[in-house]
């Protein structure tokens, strides 16, 4: 299904020769488990248009989970990709700027003195988010998502550390919606890669995974009873994550990954089921064959798809809607309403670190 078209954040890319947006645009980095990517984007009628992007898979969390530390590999590579990041924000003169780090560095004991060693080697100066924040900025990217006339929505971002849950209200056309409640466990698809190594290739490696899964998420359904609402009609889950967005494009059956199709695409409860059995049946050389996923990506799609399938055991909504956004769309909303709200400003351009520039 095509994105609907109140869409907030056109991925559109400048064309050949298009000069480059300054003063009026914002940029976004987040410093994931896995990932380290950045969004550069302009304001438009009714979101933003990207002008620039960058995307990297740095596996900062490798080892976290046994050891408590980053390790040196993840660190330079996550350093490398940060240096091409901050280069990037060097060429712009930029309105808002935001870099933000997550579970990796969240948990690990020198995840803060690294983030001073990425400073000084780049002048990026990135923030640790709280699971809260986190929790929110995927709500805020995703508000266009959200149905009118229901009554609530369960909002999961599958991450490469951690889960974040959003229980979230709803109400009239054109009010924000409401937090209610919100929920984060350490399970994400590079821990429990880890943990579970080729066990997860199998079915009972596999059912360990989701059993685990559910008692941790059984706290905040024994809290909030979403069961009984989900049960009560009104009631849809929203995912923004890798694994969502693989089962989506599985489920529909592309040739290769088209966010347009992706992007507010509305799977049934079948289709979940059916995704997930096409993925587990491929094992790993058929996942890093299959072109919405990858080599990069194959030891990390079974991992995911347990948490997904533990979600839906325990909150089986008829419906399922898939968003390609998250931390650095709902960052780069912020942004640009704080701007339209404060007193006019302009952000200096970066300024230039031995690795770069800052933000």
């Amino acid at each position: 299904m095509a994105p609907p078209a109140s869409f907030p954040a056109s991925v559109s890319r400048p064309s050949a020769g298009e000069p480059p947006a300054f003063g009026h645009a914002y940029a976004a980095l987040d410093l994931g488990t896995n990932n380290c990517r950045l969004l550069v984007a302009a304001p438009a009628r009714g979101g933003f248009r990207v002008v620039d992007s960058y995307s990297r898979i740095v596996r900062l969390g490798e080892g976290l989970d046994h050891s408590g530390r980053l390790c040196p590999e993840a660190m330079t590579r996550a350093l490398a990709a940060l240096r091409v990041c901050a280069a990037r924000l060097a060429r712009r003169d930029l309105r808002g700027v935001r870099a933000v780090a997550t579970e990796a560095c969240r948990r690990a004991s020198n995840g803060a003195a690294f983030l001073a060693e990425v400073r000084r080697e780049t002048g990026l100066a990135i923030d640790i988010i709280s699971t809260r924040e986190e929790a929110e900025l995927a709500l805020e990217s995703c508000a266009s998502l959200l149905a009118r006339g229901g009554r609530r929505v369960l909002l999961f971002d599958i991450g490469g550390g951690s889960t974040e849950i959003a229980w979230v209200r709803l109400s009239e056309a054109g009010a924000r919606p409401e937090l209610i409640g919100y929920f984060s466990i350490p399970y994400g698809v590079v821990t429990l890669a880890e943990r579970l190594g080729p066990a997860c290739f199998t079915a009972a490696g596999f059912q360990a995974a989701v059993d685990e899964v559910t008692d941790r998420l059984d706290v905040f359904e024994r809290v909030h009873c979403i069961a009984k609402e989900i049960a009560q009609g009104g009631v849809q889950l929203l995912g923004t994550s890798g694994t969502a967005t693989t089962l989506a494009g599985v489920a529909l059956g592309l040739p290769r990954y088209q966010r347009p199709r992706i992007d507010g695409a509305v799977l049934s409860g079948a289709a979940c089921e059916t995704a997930l059995a096409t993925l587990r049946a491929l094992g790993r050389d058929g996942l890093a064959a299959h072109p919405c996923i990858g080599p990069e990506r194959a030891d990390f799609v079974l991992p995911g798809c347990a948490v997904f399938a533990a979600i839906r055991r325990l909150w089986p909504a008829d419906r399922v809607v898939v968003a390609d956004r998250g931390l650095r769309e709902g960052i780069l909303l912020r942004l640009m309403r704080h701007d339209n709200t404060a007193p006019h400003r302009r952000w200096p351009r970066a300024r230039r670190g031995r690795g770069g520039a800052g933000a």
